[in-house]
């Protein structure tokens, strides 16, 4: 290969490169493979090796590079980067805007931008002839710091800016848009204005300065905290001060490491955009990755809507969110509201109700569960968490106790995720009095007076008496849920009344009761108890799978149920199986196969689930069917009208699919119902297989 061969040969190989570079880190779209892409870079990397005089700024080798700096330049920042105030309720909301009225002194047409704050670390990009010159960090808002060679480890950065590139991809991202109606006619409109402009820029003989949000998704931050455990390091308290920290290594070799991402949100240099929504806009069209859930508002109506669509979808995200920011869309009322303190007035986070908050234990109870594991329960003074007043947070063992240093009467920390109860995360010891007091486990149960014992290699201490109240309570409350026999009607209070009236002394015992029994019973009337009665007959009929998961297996979830049916296909072969036998199932560990094998060795055991068979328990038998989904992978995402989704996982695992959580490339097929979550945005980009529900039900017949 002669000089000029290999020189043309380079800047084909970096816009190769840059194109599905783009499409991977940018689009989340790869055409190729990582094998493919990384055999392309290593190809320009030797010929660059080759030909140094060819290497510029914008190659991609030149994402990793240099020796580890002394220390940060400082960077004057050439417009101040400023921080969001915060709301937290539609008042303060509309205060702000009231606000903003009275600044202006006239009530103009407040029309918003918003998009997902995500909590991540604010960067300044700079672009000279389209390559990128100087990144730096906010510091104080007035002077940051150049981090420029770490920013260049970041893939969804772009090295060179282009706009004739990525504009075909603006046409697609509006193709494929979920917009309808006069949302989609408002983005096309926006995109035609922004063209008009777009035509007179020529970015080689301009410097553009861009702002966004560098930031690690969930999934890189747990597998970068199994690194640190496996290290016998300490784990990081939270992906923002990851992101935080990786950017300020002194060492670029140690942010590529961390696996980093970055929106960008704010274009500083005037190309001619008069709403901050044109701004995203010209973003994408220059090769900039942008957030796509972003959303015009017309009113701040519509900002409390997507308030409320992304507190519920929040946690489907693959980065962590803590609000929404609202801008006032037009710049030139932007400009003119100023700033007051760090903030714009024109721009607000409007946070969700908070996860974590403090309060002070009253007392620390213990609650015994159905396999008589005892649980330190802290009482707490109430508090709201997430927008749900909690009264009560776990403290799992007495191990757990003593890691954080609990005790009664201390402030603390407690965090809420989803629907969990909460978890105490920290003690604030500066805020003792001294009449704090130790909590001891309990020598003897809190029900039933038995003594209490903790099994060798365990944390959980257990009530040794199998007969215990409360264990009894919570065995029949899980016999009769939904994943078991769905015994429907027959809750808690009900279930305390057969116990405390001595109906029942096992849950056996649900499937002899008469209509007579239940009459006398306070607040039984004869209809009532008739339709007790009825729905416990009618529960007589249970798969095998929903039986296991019934007896209340320690260690034996839905999951580990299904497979144990599977595997063994009825009753008499799974009580018949030695150790070896159950150990042997996929995905079934040791300890498990031992809580298995152990449960069907007890006599008692054995009894019960013999007199459950002589009560007219009827196991089905499952149907022979070709495993037609053999080694086919699925994600159930939105509400499917035949079925439960439960029941549609396991119509796939009965014809030999799995079903996952997550869309990756491996997932061949991703199945909508009605109001898909961001699995469905998440499939098309990846290119996976999307059917509806009369599709699916055509492959599962």
């Amino acid at each position: 290969m002669t000089k000029r061969e290999a020189h043309e040969r380079i800047k084909k190989l970096k816009k190769e490169i840059n194109h599905h570079r783009y499409l991977y880190h940018v689009l989340d779209r790869p055409e190729i493979s990582d094998a493919a892409l990384d055999s392309l870079k290593n190809e320009l990397f030797k010929l660059e090796q080759q030909y140094p005089e060819f290497i510029t700024p914008d190659s991609p080798t030149q994402r990793v590079g240099g020796k580890p700096l002394p220390e940060f330049k400082k960077v004057k920042h050439s417009v101040r980067m400023l921080s969001f105030n915060d709301a937290f309720s539609t008042e303060e909301m509309q205060d702000w805007q009231e606000r903003m009225e009275r600044f202006l002194k006239e009530k103009p047409k407040f029309d918003f931008y918003c998009e997902p704050k995500i909590d991540g670390l604010a960067i300044s990009l700079i672009y000279k002839n389209g390559i990128f010159y100087l990144g730096s960090t906010r510091g104080d808002g007035f002077t940051g710091e150049d981090v420029t060679q770490n920013l260049k480890t970041v893939e969804s950065i772009p090295l060179k800016i282009s706009l004739n590139e990525h504009n075909k991809f603006f046409k697609e991202f509006i193709s494929e848009s979920k917009l309808k109606g006069e949302d989609l006619a408002h983005l096309k409109e926006t995109e035609k204005q922004v063209d008009k402009f777009l035509t007179k820029i020529n970015l080689e003989k301009i410097e553009i300065e861009a702002r966004g949000e560098i930031y690690m998704e969930k999934k890189d931050f747990k597998a970068l905290n199994c690194e640190q455990e496996k290290k016998k390091l300490p784990i990081y308290a939270n992906p923002r001060n990851v992101a935080a920290g990786s950017v300020r290594q002194l060492d670029p070799k140690i942010t590529a490491l961390r696996k980093l991402k970055c929106y960008v949100y704010s274009l500083i240099t005037d190309l001619g955009q008069k709403t901050h929504e044109q701004e995203h806009i010209i973003l994408r069209k220059l090769g900039f990755r942008t957030n796509p859930y972003t959303k015009y508002a017309k009113n701040l109506e519509e900002v409390f809507e997507y308030h409320q669509e992304w507190q519920k979808k929040r946690e489907k995200l693959p980065f962590e969110i803590d609000g929404v920011v609202a801008i006032v869309n037009n710049n030139k009322l932007f400009q003119k509201l100023g700033v007051v303190g760090k903030a714009s007035r024109a721009a607000i986070a409007y946070k969700f109700p908070g996860r974590e908050a403090t309060t002070q234990v009253l007392d620390i109870k213990v609650q015994v569960g159905r396999t008589g594991a005892l649980t330190p329960v802290a009482v707490l003074s109430p508090v709201n968490v997430g927008g749900v007043m909690v009264t009560h947070a776990t403290l799992h063992n007495e191990d757990e106790i003593k890691r954080l240093g609990v005790k009664i009467g201390d402030t603390v920390i407690i965090q809420r995720a989803g629907d969990v109860i909460p978890d105490v995360v920290r003690v604030l010891p500066n805020l003792r009095t001294g009449h704090e007091r130790e909590f001891k486990m309990p020598k003897k149960c809190p029900i039933c007076g038995s003594k209490v014992a903790r099994k060798e290699g365990e944390v959980v201490y257990y009530c040794t008496n199998k007969n215990c109240y409360a264990q009894l309570r919570r065995q029949i409350l899980h016999f009769t849920r939904k994943a078991a026999f769905n015994i429907e009607g027959l809750g808690p209070k009900i279930i305390d009344q057969f116990l405390k009236n001595d109906l029942i002394s096992d849950p056996a015992d649900l499937f002899a009761l008469e209509e007579g029994d239940l009459v006398p019973l306070e607040r039984f009337a004869e209809k009532s108890a008739k339709n007790i009665i009825q729905s416990i007959q009618g529960a007589k009929n249970i798969d095998l799978a929903r039986f296991i998961f019934a007896l209340g297996v320690r260690h034996i979830g839905e999951k580990t149920a299904q497979d144990l049916a599977r595997q063994f296909s009825s009753l008499e072969k799974l009580k018949k199986a030695d150790f070896d036998q159950i150990n042997a199932v996929p995905d079934i560990g040791e300890v498990v196969a031992k809580s298995v094998y152990e449960y069907f060795e007890d006599k008692k055991n054995l009894k019960f689930v013999d007199r459950l068979l002589k009560l007219g328990v009827k196991i089905k038998k499952p149907a022979k069917v070709e495993k037609v989904l053999a080694g086919t992978t699925f994600v159930l995402t939105g509400t499917l009208d035949s079925m439960s989704r439960e029941q549609a996982k396991e119509k796939i695992r009965v014809l030999g699919g799995d079903v996952v959580s997550s869309v990756s490339k491996n997932t061949n097929f991703v199945v909508c119902g009605k109001e898909p979550g961001s699995k469905y945005d998440r499939a098309k980009q990846l290119g996976v297989k999307i059917i509806n529900e009369k599709e699916f039900l055509e492959m599962i017949k």
